[in-house]
């Protein structure tokens, strides 16, 4: 058994496709396939369903993946602790971050590490946070950017920023004249919401207590937050933004943009990892650099109340 075979089928089961495997690992197909086959008769055992499309591990096979990728976070640990003496950043950082953040911290954070850090190349993936979750324990990701907490033994989070949350109303709406709006007064059947899936869906509907409501019904479903804005824009509704998104409107948007009642209702915002994290010198900078980009107040929980989350 070595480190390379285990990189192998670690490779296949993330793919599920034996060529897509090949390349990602560069070798060629058949090389990949043999040196798995191999593996696969010193264990006595399949690793993998061959005759499923696409390819799947066996119950032991599962099993046998998830203890190598245990192995290889391991041995990438001497690695990366031999790194972080001797070189200065560079290498990848791998940072999965959800949909309602990256449109607002990706941009300037882009331009402070690639000019900060030029030899660091970040590989960026947005999605949902049980994928961003999923990925750091399968070591996908070294890190996420996700809204807390996340209640899981296995993930380390290191609060950032908390964000307040804030009501954005159509000048249709019966509610755009007022300069404070109860959540109560918020009604189901004007409001936009993110899609199914996002922790920002189920913290707006605590704090609006629709779960507990029967009369609601949602007109639209998206996965983008400016979407949501603009279909207010178009239509007498309401929706819910959260701090970074109305940071840079002009006055006039401003306007349309209203604060619920103190406690100020907040999400909580952290950089995540997986407790056998080995990227330390890479997380603290990039930590350090995401607070440049936040306003002092909102790393300060003052007046607010962080929202629950429904995983």
């Amino acid at each position: 058994m070595t480190l390379t075979q285990l990189e192998y089928i670690i490779a296949l089961d993330t793919s599920r496709h034996f060529v897509q495997a090949s390349e990602k690992c560069f070798v060629t197909q058949p090389t990949l396939s043999m040196q798995i086959q191999k593996l696969e008769e010193e264990l006595g055992i399949r690793i993998f369903d061959r005759t499923k499309q696409p390819v799947i591990p066996t119950e032991l096979g599962a099993k046998v993946i998830a203890q190598a990728r245990i192995i290889l976070r391991e041995a990438n640990m001497i690695k990366q602790l031999i790194h972080e003496q001797t070189d200065t950043m560079s290498g990848e950082l791998r940072i999965g971050i959800i949909p309602t953040l990256a449109p607002y911290l990706l941009p300037p954070l882009f331009k402070q590490m690639r000019e900060k850090y030029p030899q660091l190349h970040l590989i960026i993936k947005e999605t949902i946070t049980e994928e961003v979750i999923s990925e750091l324990k399968n070591n996908r990701l070294d890190c996420g950017l996700v809204v807390t907490p996340l209640l899981d033994t296995s993930i380390k989070e290191d609060v950032l920023f908390y964000e307040e949350l804030f009501v954005y109303v159509s000048r249709k709406n019966a509610l755009y004249d007022k300069k404070y709006v109860l959540a109560s007064e918020i009604k189901p059947d004007q409001l936009w919401l993110l899609e199914e899936g996002h922790c920002f869906r189920s913290q707006i509907l605590n704090l609006c207590e629709l779960r507990k409501s029967s009369d609601f019904h949602f007109k639209y479903e998206t996965g983008n937050i400016e979407t949501l804005k603009r279909m207010v824009d178009k239509s007498d509704g309401i929706t819910i933004l959260p701090e970074l998104a109305v940071m840079e409107f002009s006055k006039a948007q401003m306007k349309l943009v209203k604060r619920l009642k103190e406690p100020s209702p907040a999400r909580e915002v952290s950089l995540v990892t997986h407790r056998d994290h080995i990227k330390t010198k890479h997380l603290q900078i990039l930590k350090e650099e995401i607070l440049k980009i936040v306003p002092k107040q909102m790393q300060k929980l003052q007046n607010k109340k962080v929202l629950e989350i429904n995983y």
